[in-house]
């Protein structure tokens, strides 16, 4: 298992790097506040730090089980200083349909980091991760679901390279219909 994924900095962006929660990020986690957005979007518990520290305890039981690798993603001081405090999440869930793994990502932003692109940039390289990392179980497809009125996740997730593939119904919890998107190893053809 990677301990840490690195995204190289870009003219325009920071280096990111991602590793796994610790309890040690539950007072920030509690600091970022009841954030509408990531209870409406992700079921994270903002604000509440009894409830966070019990999904930063499910993120290191998900990593154990290996059916749920998740990472906090933080942006690189480019002075060298180490890096900051997590402003994004990216995880992956792996389950077995008929013996092929089949892998879900999913994110979220906190709020003081939105519109950075981190999001797209850190599920990238955890795509690529995955895809490396599970090459010989068979993994080839990668989902991303999001509820339709979620228009930052359709972003996000083109810019991931993720395809729109269909459509789902309203199922609980979520009250509306739900974008499918996915996302295929690319496999290199002999010259």
């Amino acid at each position: 298992m990677v301990a840490v994924l690195e995204v190289a900095a870009t003219p325009w962006a920071p280096a990111l790097a991602l590793r796994a929660w610790h309890h040690d990020d539950v007072a920030m986690l509690t600091r970022m506040g009841p954030d509408d957005a990531l209870r409406r979007w992700a079921g994270f518990p903002a604000g509440n730090t009894e409830e966070i520290r019990q999904w930063v305890t499910a993120q290191h039981d998900g990593r154990e089980s290996g059916d749920r690798i998740s990472y906090a993603v933080r942006e690189v001081d480019p002075r060298g200083s180490g890096a900051g405090e997590p402003a994004a999440h990216v995880v992956l869930k792996l389950r077995r349909d008929g013996g092929e793994p089949v892998g879900e990502v999913g994110y979220w932003t906190a709020p003081y980091a939105r519109g950075r692109n981190i999001a797209a940039r850190a599920l990238d390289v955890l795509c690529r991760w995955a895809f490396d990392e599970y090459a010989s179980a068979g993994l080839a497809r990668l989902e991303l679901i999001h509820q339709v009125d979620n228009h930052a996740s359709c972003r996000v997730a083109a810019k991931a390279q993720f395809s729109l593939l269909q459509v789902l119904p309203p199922r609980p919890p979520w009250p509306l219909e739900g974008h499918l998107h996915v996302r295929d190893e690319v496999v290199a053809t002999p010259a």
